[in-house]
């Protein structure tokens, strides 16, 4: 397991980044911090392998943190989520070394984008002492990634969309999350997150993310409109 800290001021938000990093396989969290200050307490005593790292924080600015961790010695990815989208950020952002950069609000199926790219990267490079050419440029982006019909021809089967997409018509146009649609297909729950994932993204779905009584965000689904055409073609 890949282990995460998240660094976000804002503790609703944080627990949805969590909730959002409970959804992908291979990645666990294993802390949270407010501040730069609480990170670096933090990073002194534990171990960790990803920070999800804010940069517009009341105490101080994110940037601040990644600055600290490329001047010492210790090898700590960073994937910033941030509202800060003005280009001075996000040059500072990659120039020290973050390998992704989301601006918020953002999709789930950018979020497992990113985590899967650099779980892809992270295995690649604790596991090999050295990289073809072929390797490198999916590395680094030089091929364009397939887009969500490609990925469904190759990574996903036509029975187990249909028996998702059968469960999904049984709400007509109520909203419904991913446990619902597992028990009710009798499919895994991270299986079945990645197809309502994938639909979302081709526009069979509508996403939402709501809050429960005790504040825990909640990814609920809806049927769009043309929900039915789009994926008529695929089951």
């Amino acid at each position: 397991m890949i282990s995460v800290l998240i660094v976000e001021d804002d503790p609703m938000v944080a627990e949805m980044n969590k909730f959002y990093l409970e959804q992908v396989e291979g990645f666990q969290c294993k802390g949270w911090a407010k501040s730069v200050g609480e990170a670096l307490l933090k990073l002194a005593d534990e171990s960790f392998e990803l920070i999800l790292l804010d940069i517009y924080m009341k105490e101080s600015n994110g940037l601040e943190l990644l600055s600290a961790l490329r001047r010492g010695s210790k090898r700590i990815d960073v994937i910033i989520i941030s509202a800060a989208s003005d280009k001075d950020s996000i040059r500072d952002a990659l120039q020290n070394g973050a390998v992704d950069y989301l601006i918020k609000p953002f999709e789930f199926q950018r979020f497992l984008a990113a985590l899967s790219a650099y779980k892809e990267q992270h295995f690649l490079f604790r596991n090999q002492d050295s990289l073809d050419q072929s390797e490198l440029d999916k590395l680094t982006g030089y091929r364009k990634e397939p887009s969500a019909v490609q990925d469904l021809s190759k990574g996903f089967t036509r029975h187990t969309l249909r028996t998702v997409w059968k469960a999904v018509e049984t709400h007509n146009a109520n909203s419904f999350s991913t446990e619902e649609i597992a028990v009710s297909s009798g499919i895994s729950r991270v299986s079945v997150g990645k197809y309502l994932a994938v639909l979302a993204d081709m526009g069979a779905l509508n996403s939402e993310l709501t809050y429960g009584t005790i504040g825990r965000p909640v990814q609920r689904y809806r049927m769009s409109s043309r929900g039915s055409s789009v994926i008529s073609k695929f089951i």
